[in-house]
């Protein structure tokens, strides 16, 4: 506890760090408000009821998607589409600029470059909105209570319209608001938007486990409790793991000066893929229980049956391909090695060039195989626990999936900025010994 006021204390003293601090909260206090305005003409309070009825895959989406807007969705505020548009679109431009190859040229020009990417990230960012906001408006205009009671109030053009434009604005100002916070707060914006939602919602979750205390009984929330510590301890491992491989730099003699011949360290993660996988993996298991209703396919629902042997086996298959796709995608082993080769610099005991490219390549699937089976686990754990358990997904929803690894990695990240901001200036960091850093 001490500690922890001195750290608290060291950071008051530095008006930079301490302004930027106060600039982050403030903005996601105000994000916080937006998620709480309601869309004209929408009836909440059956928009809420009607998402605790959906059990199924596309309850599941649902969700997710209330997860990443901070539970603006369930309040159907002009927030509900939240930071996921520019993330998609981010997203897309990431591939784009590993495979189109003038993107590629813009990005290696250095700040100039991202600057135009950003720019066209935005601009992407409206198409994006405008159609995801036209099928949330449809969808809500087609959604009543089994007691035939709907969720728009007075359906139309006039409302889908009004809608569309509302959604919008408020992605485009939350996308603003992170801009803001990346640029004037501490942190990355987005992430920290995203986090701010799913951390508001572990209040509610709380209090519903305490209300379901005489039912549950009390060996049910301390478990639970020292599962979710747990979690947080494996994941807080698993996100700062580093395979470390030894290069040795080649040794210059220029007169009677020695130049390089000393050793570093590059580090490779054990999550690389981070979280995308799970959320991939999630967005593509909602297509098959949505086939399945439709066409009224009994055998297809049985088998994507959420806590069923299949849908596990099928959602581990593709967290498995999207980890090993989303590392092969930016983790590029031939043009590592020729950087190295260019530098002077090699692995001891591997020849440069395509032999140091190999090498690379068989450490990093072996280490993404270890990243995968973690995110597996992760992925799960809420329905295993809420099976075994016998209680709410949304109370065991915080033990794992996209939630517990954006919490956990840009907390990590918070802290390592604060601290090079105290290191910096010649306090001591959140360790006494060394700095908050990857773990070999």
């Amino acid at each position: 506890m001490e500690r922890i006021k001195e750290v608290l204390s060291n950071i008051f003293k530095i008006p930079e760090l301490r302004r930027r601090i106060l600039m982050t909260f403030g903005l996601l206090a105000i994000f916080r408000f937006g998620c709480y305005v309601a869309l004209p003409g929408v009836d909440v309070a059956t928009i809420q009821k009607w998402m605790a009825s959906r059990e199924d895959e596309m309850g599941r989406m649902l969700g997710l998607l209330s997860i990443f807007s901070g539970g603006a969705f369930t309040n159907l505020s002009i927030f509900s589409l939240g930071i996921m548009p520019y993330i998609s679109a981010s997203i897309i431009f990431q591939l784009l600029v590993k495979i189109v190859p003038s993107l590629e040229a813009l990005a290696k020009e250095g700040p100039s470059g991202y600057r135009k990417i950003a720019q066209y990230t935005r601009l992407a960012t409206l198409p994006i909105c405008v159609i995801q906001g036209l099928v949330m408006v449809r969808t809500l205009e087609g959604t009543s209570l089994a007691a035939g009671q709907p969720i728009v109030l007075s359906p139309g053009w006039g409302f889908r319209i009004t809608s569309i434009l509302a959604f919008t604005a408020g992605t485009m100002f939350v996308m603003w608001l992170g801009e803001q916070i990346t640029e004037h707060g501490i942190g990355n914006g987005s992430s920290l938007i995203i986090m701010a939602g799913i951390i508001a919602r572990m209040p509610q979750a709380a209090l519903e486990l305490w209300r379901q205390r005489e039912t549950h009984g009390p060996d049910k929330p301390i478990i639970l409790l020292l599962l979710y510590l747990g979690v947080i301890i494996a994941v807080v491992y698993t996100t700062q793991a580093q395979r470390r491989i030894q290069v040795q730099h080649a040794r210059h003699t220029r007169g009677r000066r020695v130049y390089g011949g000393h050793r570093h360290y590059l580090p490779l993660r054990v999550n690389q893929a981070g979280v995308m996988p799970v959320i991939f993996a999630s967005s593509l298991m909602v297509i098959p229980d949505m086939i399945a209703k439709i066409g009224k396919i009994q055998w297809l629902q049985d088998i994507f049956l959420r806590t069923g042997f299949w849908f596990s086996i099928i959602y581990m298959a593709l967290v498995f391909f999207f980890s090993y796709f989303w590392t092969a995608l930016f983790f590029q082993p031939v043009e590592m090695a020729n950087q190295l080769k260019e530098y002077g610099s090699f692995v001891p005991g591997i020849r440069p060039g395509r032999r140091t490219a190999e090498y690379l390549e068989f450490i990093m699937n072996r280490v993404t195989l270890a990243g995968a089976t973690f995110l597996c686990f992760i992925a799960l754990m809420p329905d295993l626990v809420a099976e075994m358990l016998d209680v709410g997904r949304y109370i065991t929803a915080f033990l794992g999936g996209t939630g517990i690894l954006i919490v956990v990695g840009v907390g990590l990240d918070m802290m390592q900025k604060i601290e090079s901001h105290l290191l910096m200036r010649q306090y001591e960091g959140f360790m006494k010994k060394g700095r908050v850093r990857g773990r070999r």
